[in-house]
């Protein structure tokens, strides 16, 4: 624990990647957002400025790391702002952790770009970490300070259980999601299902096979994020050519890339949901599409953290 924690009022600040989602969880707190002052030179150059006094306060940044790269700038600069001005602990609050997916060297003379993000946030002086659904469960070893990772799984599976969908079927998009497939199907009561893809080139996936009975019943296919949506597309497509009845879609991070809302308004999709860890603009919003809100979640996690209590409970 920091030197001067203890007893440390709680502050909350947000850079300008999610601010919908930062004041969201600032009402769920009780507590008003602190003051921040972002702006750019002529150069581009970013200025970040921390309004308020944070000296011996307990502080929660929170920025996700969706592109552009600026929004990284801006947390490992808030972070530097607020060590520089004596705050007694700051947590990053980094609800969609970008460059995940750059977690293992699988080529030649590429970078692990997941591990010098989390390098840079470690050296620009934070003292935790709470991020929501990492594209891989071992980013969480490439710190060296304490990490919380949270599972927007309970706010899916609370949403499609209202739904009363019977005969479901939870389809993991490819072999390494199964466990999380597993994990919905339990507590949505469903089956699992399993599809066999493979990867011609980045972005661009192929379904060989699907793994489970899929024919006369309602499928939701369960990811962590929709990047360009060659995956989820072809999965729907998949299901569908097969039998299913009503397809669903789940993903935590809704990066909607390049030709995303293309691919997804025009396959037979019956409903995409995802959650607001990454700003969904009006133009990337489409009829089949809904925003659940995390904010709940991560405000509770803040609190549970302030007053060093587990947060193990909100895994339920």
């Amino acid at each position: 624990m920091p030197e001067g924690l203890l007893n440390a009022p709680m502050m909350l600040l947000a850079g300008s990647a999610n601010p919908g989602l930062s004041q969201e969880i600032a009402e769920n707190l009780g507590i008003p957002l602190g003051g921040v002052t972002i702006r750019r030179f002529a150069d581009g150059e970013i200025l970040t400025r921390i309004d308020d006094n944070v000296r011996g306060r307990d502080l929660y940044i929170v920025q996700p790391t969706c592109p552009p790269a600026d929004n990284l700038m801006e947390l490992l600069l808030l972070i530097d702002a607020a060590r520089r001005a004596s705050a007694a602990r700051i947590t990053a609050v980094v609800p969609y952790f970008g460059y995940a997916r750059q977690d293992r060297k699988d080529q030649p003379r590429v970078a692990i770009g997941a591990k010098l993000v989390a390098n840079m946030i470690t050296t620009a002086g934070a003292h935790r970490l709470l991020g929501v659904d990492f594209h891989q469960h071992q980013l969480q070893g490439f710190f060296d300070i304490p990490v919380d990772h949270l599972y927007a799984n309970p706010v899916i599976t609370r949403y499609f259980r209202e739904k009363n969908l019977t005969n479901l079927v939870v389809v993991a998009p490819d072999v390494g999601s199964a466990k999380m497939a597993r994990g919905t199907a339990k507590r949505l009561g469903a089956t699992i299902g399993i599809i066999d893809k493979r990867r011609p080139t980045a972005n661009v996936a192929e379904v060989l096979h699907v793994i489970g009975e899929v024919e006369g019943r309602d499928c939701l296919i369960a990811d962590d994020m929709v990047d360009t949506a060659g995956t989820m597309a072809e999965a729907v497509h998949a299901l569908k050519a097969r039998g299913a009845r009503d397809v669903y879609c789940a993903a935590t991070h809704a990066l909607l890339s390049g030709p995303a809302v293309e691919r997804l308004s025009q396959a037979p999709l019956k409903e995409l949901v995802v959650t607001n860890t990454i700003p969904v603009p009006e133009e990337k919003r489409f009829p089949q599409l809904t925003v659940l809100s995390v904010a709940d979640l991560i405000a509770r996690a803040i609190r549970y953290t302030h007053f060093n209590e587990s947060v193990s409970s909100l895994f339920d």
